[in-house]
């Protein structure tokens, strides 16, 4: 089982071929910009595709503070992304109140520990929404 920066070394170097498809669901890469360092930073994250864009779950497996890429997202919002061999500039921004509901059931739906994560934690758990730039 891949997690970490084994998956995130095993994705790139396969372009998904391992690490994409991963217990059950798929995983892209998010490469943020450390907001105290300004070092690159990649995550594995659970995904799913939104028209032309990609949803990603903020949730830290239900824990008060919020993933440190989160963290970093808020401070600069371009990130690069890789879905599979595809790599690409993106904008990531928190869904809104109104488009929110509707694509948690997504997540949820691909994911449902995030239902469970979200009973662990009074944090409102945020979807972000990675919008090709």
């Amino acid at each position: 089982m891949l997690f970490g920066k084994e998956h995130v070394d095993r994705y790139r170097e396969t372009d998904g071929a391992e690490g994409h498809d991963w217990q059950g669901t798929v995983t892209l890469l998010l490469t943020t910009k450390g907001r105290r360092t300004g070092q690159p930073r990649t995550t594995p994250l659970i995904y799913q595709p939104e028209g032309d864009a990609y949803l990603v779950v903020a949730s830290k497996g239900g824990t008060d503070e919020p993933p440190l890429w989160y963290l970093n997202l808020q401070a600069d919002p371009e990130v690069q992304v890789q879905v599979k061999g595809d790599r690409f500039t993106a904008r990531a921004r928190t869904a809104t109140p109104e488009e929110k509901p509707a694509l948690w059931r997504k997540m949820a739906a691909t994911w449902p520990q995030y239902d469970e994560y979200q009973t662990k934690t009074e944090r409102e758990i945020p979807v972000v929404v990675l919008e090709r730039v």
